[in-house]
Formats: structure tokens, sequence, C-alpha cells
């Protein structure tokens, strides 16, 4: 599993602007980039400290400044807002790379970006990695170092070649013990009755689910010409077949599958989110944001 992106400092750097940017975004739906910005979310005075240009002239305490002739502003200690739960998808499907990063790759990535803003909005964030069965958990914290252990997890846990969507969501559902929010990052590549027994599972505990499927563009358009080999990451099986012969029929089954899924998602108040792998991150952060400001 590539470590190349997700643990690059320049790329965390890159999301501390991306949050400014983001909020900026859907400042109709949240209620400033400085005030607490979710229903349930509370603060308590704890220091002052110098002001720095670009601090919010709000948190300014003007009754020290005339005594001082200096300026100070407020910071305030968060109590924790929400529980964040990530389900990862490290099954074989998700090892797919056929236009540039691996759908794998991607979803980790998107994880540890989403786990970053969260705990810096004071949530408990923990992590799930689950293929057949749940493979590794951290339980939410929302202590300082808690994004590192996140990503220690992801780096010593080992892809599973096959995928169990009911077994794998209902043990998870066992261990997100706490209602909160469950953020699922996979290709949903299993049997629909399955995914639906997983996603019932999640709902059936009260927890809001948003669930980000990643593809492979490849996976959506089968760009290929003449005699094709196509290798199952899961059962490793090999088939060759004539790509002509297959496209129309390859799109079809698709497609009403992706129908199939959106369909069961919206009947259960799950938020599906499709993103590709050559899309940027911010797509998917920004997604993550706005459905956050719903709950």
């Amino acid at each position: 599993m590539s470590k190349t992106d997700w643990t690059d400092p320049a790329f965390f750097g890159r999301l501390d602007n991306l949050e400014l940017r983001a909020r900026g975004i859907v400042e109709g739906f949240l209620h400033g980039l400085h005030r607490s910005p979710f229903v349930g979310y509370s603060v308590e005075f704890a220091s002052h400290r110098e002001y720095s240009q670009g601090d919010d002239l709000r948190h300014v305490n003007w009754k020290l400044y005339a005594r001082q002739k200096r300026l100070y502003v407020k910071e305030f200690d968060a109590e924790t807002n929400m529980n964040l739960y990530l389900l990862v998808d490290i099954s074989g499907s998700m090892e797919c790379a056929n236009e540039g990063q691996s759908k794998l790759d991607y979803g980790t990535t998107l994880a540890a970006a989403l786990a970053h803003l969260a705990l810096k909005q004071h949530d408990a964030v923990g992590i799930t990695l689950f293929a057949d069965e749940v493979i590794a958990h951290l339980e939410p914290r929302a202590k300082p170092h808690q994004l590192d252990e996140i990503l220690r997890a992801v780096a010593t846990t080992k892809a599973r070649p096959k995928s169990d969507a009911s077994r794998a969501l209902h043990q998870a559902a066992e261990l997100c013990q706490h209602r909160g929010m469950v953020v699922i990052i996979s290709d949903f590549f299993d049997d629909m009755p399955a995914i639906i027994r997983g996603l019932d599972q999640m709902r059936y505990r009260q927890h809001e689910v948003l669930a980000f499927q990643i593809w492979d563009p490849w996976e959506l358009r089968l760009p290929l010409d003449g005699n094709i080999c196509f290798n199952d990451l899961e059962t490793r099986e090999d088939i060759t077949t004539h790509a002509e012969g297959v496209r129309e029929r390859y799109l079809t089954v698709v497609n009403d599958w992706r129908r199939e899924l959106a369909r069961e998602c919206l009947n259960r108040g799950v938020d599906l989110v499709e993103t590709t792998t050559d899309e940027p991150l911010e797509k998917a952060l920004l997604d993550y944001l706005v459905h956050r400001k719903k709950v």
C-alpha cells in the first residue's frame, strides 16, 4: 500500500488552506470560520494570546486592550462535537489502478484527509479497515496524536483479496457503539443484498451514513479494443474476451447496478457520493462538509 501521498506533510499543509476555502464556499451552510459551526458544539474560555494578523477581531479582548494598549485574543477549549467512524474497504478490488493511483490509495488518502479535517473541528475520529471481515479497528478519539495512529493503522494493515460486505459491515456496526457519523469508503463491489444488509446495520443503530463509492475511470468506460485478458482482483481468475463484443453489455450492467445502489441508499437515508480516482480530493472533502452540516 503506497504511502507517498497521504504521509506527505505538504499535502496536509494544503489541507489547512482547503478547510478555509471549503468553509468559505459553504458559508451559507456553516456559521462562520471561527465561530462554532455545528449544533451541540460548545466552547469554554481557556486563555489569552497576543493578536496575530488574520485573527478574528471578534475574539479581541478590548477591555484588556484599554488597560495594556496591546491586542490580545481569547482562546477557547472545545468539547468533542461528535464521533466520526471512517470505514475503509481494503479488499482486492480496491487495488484496481488502470489510470494512475489505485482506488485503495485514493480511499486511504481520502480517509486521512477527512480525519485531519474532523480532528481540527474537535471531533473524535476512529477508523475501521475491512474486507471479508473487520481487519483493524481504532476507537474514535479526539486526542492530539490520533491522526498519527490512524495513519499507522493504515500503513501496517495488508489488503485482503476477498470482500464480504454483509459480514464486515455487521462487525463494524458492532464496533461503532456510540451514535455518530459513519463514512464508508469503498467501491461496493459485492452482491447487492450483502451491501444492503451492511447498510441496514448502520442505520438500525441510528448512525448518519455517508458512502463514498470510488471508481477507477476505466471501470466506468471500458476504453479497450481487441482481445483482452481480465484479471479478477479478488478471485485471481483470468477471463479472456473481445472488448468490443462485451462493452455494450458491460456498460448496461454497470449502470443498472449503479442505479440500484443509488436507489437502495436513498431509501435508507444513506447519502451516496460517487467519485473517481482522477477527481481532486477537494470535491470529496466539500461533499463531506456539506453533508456534515445536514447532520
